[in-house]
């Protein structure tokens, strides 16, 4: 396992901010013509939000403040494990642990990251992520642009558990990205 040095999180938000730099952005939403402060523990929305129904997240920028350019939510761990292997066909995704002990791997490599470490899985590459610590886990998500991963979060935060087979894969594939596994073992 690679273990990232913290301050790979500069060299991966330059890397955020020229490919932002890079979108075009003309047929978007305008960005925000002002400051937009999000206190600690708190939602965007004022709405803290359970993904499948055990998953809080919070959205700590939204689609709509960055012209579609950027979201961002942070993710509250309390148990281990995370997401199925999955694809982004769109997105970048950006990843920021504040606390806890998380195991990702994208392609075929397996990166272990504690708080203050950061990771980018480019579009287009096979990603899978799990938290593995004891106690509770926290990290940033950010998508680059923004696209389909805030309405697949709020079509997530409707529903009360996972859903399984089909319907797992067709929310995934009606937001712009292909299940490809199961999560990682984190036993």
């Amino acid at each position: 396992m690679h273990s990232m040095p913290r301050r790979t999180f500069l060299s991966n938000v330059l890397a955020l901010s020229t490919l932002g730099s890079a979108l075009d952005l003309s047929a978007a939403e305008a960005p925000a013509q002002h400051g937009v402060l999000v206190p600690a523990d708190q939602d965007r929305f004022a709405h803290r939000r359970k993904v499948f129904g055990s998953l809080p997240i919070d959205v700590k920028v939204a689609g709509a403040d960055t012209g579609g350019g950027l979201f961002v939510i942070e993710q509250i761990d309390d148990r281990k494990g995370g997401p199925p292997r999955h694809v982004h066909l769109r997105q970048d995704e950006w990843f920021h642990v504040v606390d806890g002990a998380y195991v990702i791997e994208v392609g075929d490599e397996r990166f272990s990251l504690g708080a203050g470490d950061s990771l980018l899985a480019p579009r287009g590459v096979p990603h899978v992520w799990a938290h593995v610590g004891e106690g509770t886990g926290r990290m940033l998500i950010g998508f680059l642009p923004a696209g389909e991963m805030e309405d697949f979060f709020a079509q997530a935060t409707q529903l009360e558990s996972v859903p399984q087979g089909q319907a797992a894969a067709r929310l995934f594939e009606d937001h712009g990205m292909r299940l490809l596994g199961p999560p990682l073992e984190t036993g």
